[in-house]
């Protein structure tokens, strides 16, 4: 039973023998909130478990799968409030993927401390590591630890009959039978170790995989090399070193020594290959660093995050250096802080005129140094909105300049003024402060101040007289350490696009409500898309919008906008439809955030923070996208609501053929035994006529293995800002369909052929091994010649 319960890549040291005899420690909520839970490591040496001292009751388990990292010592404001209580050697934090809230433990010793840090360190580190092989065979073992009610390490039938209802499969008792029979070796009547493993493949029998690896293979038994090559070029499209390639799938999927000494690929090989990473719908080149990185930052789309101190809702949520840390950590490059006078002379963090906790601003600016550039090289931009006094505002400059150093930016890259912002590589490792400054940059640079436009000897007196009128005025509420701090972003008013064109500079930035942005997409779409091609702008939430809700960043995108804002904590989404899916008030981490100086609320789950995560996942998860050539041209005719200013031949046809679906997720809260009849609805999101969705049918009680052999077909025209969606929902005749799961990518990033579609939760974590089965083509225009 061992072979199956435990996974053959993990040495039992003594460390993790110790966590399986399990240890006493106490969990913390909060300073007066510390309960003593013992905590054991699994037979699997995969999940750990822990219950009340007091009941004896499992309270909760997690897998070393769902954890992110673990934290040694005072590294959370809940183990930072008990400092003096407790020695920063006995207290570590667990972080989990997704908005599952941290683990606060404090050990009864430090000894005890480092093994279990050092324990799930070295289990955390095999769990990352899996192949697609080990991460079923560890699905596996998922399983039957769920299934195996008795713990005696074998399943009788009624147990069995159990984990279908668990797995989503609804299927006919004696079919069942027949399958636990034939697994059944020993014919004990229960089934252990490898014949589990038996039961299982006949479950996953992948009846239209092994259709077409027969209608490539003459035998009906394996592929040569020659027909893999065949395979790969006239269906997946792969047509550069197709041989190579072909030797490199054989040496990593198929599970035969003696079919990979062959040079051949078995059926078992086959789905192996096609449940990868070389096979999923996502181009496996687009998602490391593949873009030039040496354009103006403004044109690139930027990952951002809104109010990214709170971890609840706006009016009494939680203030918390979590949101920066968790927003940093998956590659937000644009952050906000929002400062206010604090006790004893130290500026706090928090959403002002409400209830929300306070952080103190130097705890933030720590946060910002420590973890700017653990994901992304590249320049993090901290939205200053300064609420402070005067007095308070030197300590701001101060701390910022003293915390950061040399990472804080405080001149033009070659001490000069610029005729255009610097690029994201020039920008390696710096932090850009975002806040109004006092005077022109070229005030206090050496070197001809030509970002200035060309204007009459009048009109340069007038303009002087207003300039100096805004000097004054600034002067009079801003601090000129904290003015000093601002290099290329400086926060001014928008005027109009003509007033942008005649006085506005390349290192000043514009911030406009999502309502203002659509009065302006709809009435100066062009021009619009011009002005983003040479200065930021940045679009954040509505203040109605207290729920932590989030607006579109796709009509902003379209336009160019660089930053789109999204909130970071996690309040009250009882607004949200079951379709995008309910989650809990109480929900206590923030999103994955990406997103162009778009800003948008990471606290909300839903297609809003999907499409982010979607355009954001590419590039090496870098938290900049470049933006399409046509809109990045200063004299640029292109209007995302204008057919007749798009260039091109005519419109991209994607032709989507959903086959099936492997082992869907339940559907949260909803009823043990309840199974789900799912569909799949492709949404289209681009420009106003690419807009688009089709759905397939549903298919009743079969969450497990469902077949629908359905064609979608979409026109896209602007397919260069087109983003994919997939969704999987329960379908309900009574009300709502629930989601069950989704997964959004750029149309520049799809693979074509036969692809895998790895789905992810409703907070944007993958849920293995769900996934969608289908076959891509897209179809480009004629061009001129073949007209």
């Amino acid at each position: 039973m061992a072979s199956l319960l435990c996974n053959a890549r993990i040495q039992l040291t003594d460390t993790l023998e110790q966590m399986q005899q399990g240890t006493l420690m106490r969990k913390v909520k909060s300073k007066s909130w510390k309960k003593q839970r013992y905590f054991k490591l699994q037979d699997d040496c995969m999940t750990i478990w822990y219950q009340s001292k007091r009941t004896g009751k499992t309270e909760s388990a997690f897998s070393i799968s769902d954890v992110e990292t673990v934290r040694e010592g005072h590294q959370s404001e809940v183990l930072q409030s008990l400092a003096e209580e407790f020695p920063p050697e006995r207290c570590f934090t667990i972080v989990f993927y997704g908005r599952r809230g941290n683990l606060d433990l404090i050990a009864g010793s430090a000894e005890e401390a480092q093994c279990w840090v050092q324990g799930l360190r070295q289990l955390i580190e095999v769990a990352t590591s899996m192949d697609q092989r080990e991460k079923i065979d560890q699905w596996i073992r998922d399983w039957f630890q769920k299934a195996d009610k008795n713990k005696d390490g074998r399943m009788n039938f009624k147990e069995v009959q159990r984990l279908l209802k668990m797995m989503n499969v609804d299927m006919n008792e004696d079919h069942a039978l027949r399958l636990f029979q034939d697994a059944d070796k020993s014919e004990s009547g229960t089934l252990e170790g490898e014949e589990f493993v038996l039961f299982y493949k006949a479950l996953t029998q992948r009846e239209e995989v092994l259709s077409l690896f027969q209608d490539f293979s003459e035998d009906g038994k394996k592929l040569t090399l020659l027909e893999l090559v065949d395979f790969l070029q006239q269906e997946q499209l792969e047509h550069e070193g197709t041989e190579e390639l072909a030797m490199e799938l054989i040496d990593k999927y198929e599970p035969s020594e003696t079919a990979r000494a062959r040079h051949v690929l078995s059926a078992d090989g086959f789905l192996m290959y096609l449940c990868s990473p070389e096979g999923s719908i996502f181009n496996p080149r687009h998602q490391v660093l593949w873009q030039d990185m040496s354009q103006p930052l403004c044109h690139y789309f930027i990952s951002s995050s809104h109010n990214t101190y709170l971890i609840e809702d706006q009016i009494r949520g939680q203030s918390s250096i979590e949101g920066y840390i968790r927003a940093l950590k998956r590659g937000c490059r644009c952050l906000e802080v929002d400062c206010w006078d604090g006790p004893n002379g130290e500026p706090m963090v928090y959403h002002g005129h409400t209830f929300t906790s306070k952080i103190p601003f130097r705890e933030v600016v720590s946060t910002l140094g420590k973890y700017a550039f653990k994901t992304s090289d590249y320049p993090v931009i901290l939205s200053l909105e300064n609420h402070c006094s005067m007095e308070q505002q030197e300590v701001l400059a101060q701390q910022l300049k003293d915390i950061l150093g040399e990472q804080l930016l405080t001149t033009t890259t070659d001490g000069r003024v610029p005729t255009q912002l610097p690029s994201p590589e020039e920008l390696k490792h710096k932090i850009l402060l975002k806040g109004k400054k006092i005077g022109r940059l070229e005030d206090t640079l050496d070197g001809p101040g030509d970002e200035a436009p060309d204007v009459s000897d009048d009109d340069n007196g007038a303009e002087a007289e207003e300039e100096r009128r805004r000097v004054k005025k600034d002067k009079e509420s801003l601090a000129q350490a904290l003015s000093d701090c601002v290099v290329y972003c400086k926060s001014v008013s928008f005027r109009g696009f003509q007033e942008a064109r005649s006085h506005s500079r390349p290192s000043e930035i514009s911030s406009l409500s999502e309502a203002k942005a659509r009065k302006l997409i709809r009435d100066a779409g062009n021009e619009f898309v011009r002005h983003n091609a040479w200065q930021l702008t940045r679009i954040y939430p509505s203040g109605l919008r207290t729920d932590s809700s989030n607006y579109s960043p796709q009509e902003m995108w379209n336009v160019g906008c660089q930053i789109a804002l999204r909130l970071s904590g996690h309040g009250d989404r009882l607004v949200l439809s079951s379709k995008q899916g309910r989650v809990p008030p109480s929900c206590p981490e923030p999103f994955p955030c990406h997103l162009l100086p778009v800003a948008l609320n990471f606290q909300t789950a839903g297609t809003e923070m999907d499409l982010c995560d979607g355009l954001f996942s590419q590039n090496g998860r870098c938290g900049y996208v470049l933006k399409p050539p046509f809109m990045r041209d200063k004299d640029t005719l292109f209007n995302p609501s204008d057919p007749d200013s798009w260039e091109g031949p005519g419109p991209t046809t994607l032709t989507i053929q959903v086959i099936s679906g492997q082992q869907l997720p339940k559907v949260a809260n909803s009823k043990d035994g309840a199974i789900i009849d799912p569909l799949v609805r492709v949404e289209i999101h681009g420009v106003p006529a690419d807009q688009a969705h089709q759905e397939t049918k549903y298919i009743e009680n079969n969450g497990f293995n469902p077949r629908w052999d359905e064609t979608l077909q979409f026109q896209l025209h602007v397919p260069e800002l087109a983003l994919v969606r997939f969704v999987v929902e329960d379908y309900d005749k009574t009300s709502r369909n629930d989601f069950v799961g989704q997964f959004t990518l750029a149309f520049a990033n799809i693979k074509p052929g036969y692809r895998h579609i790895h789905l992810l939760s409703k907070d944007g974590t993958s849920i293995p091994p769900s996934s969608l089965f289908v076959h891509i083509r897209i179809t480009e225009p004629p061009g001129p010649e073949q007209d």
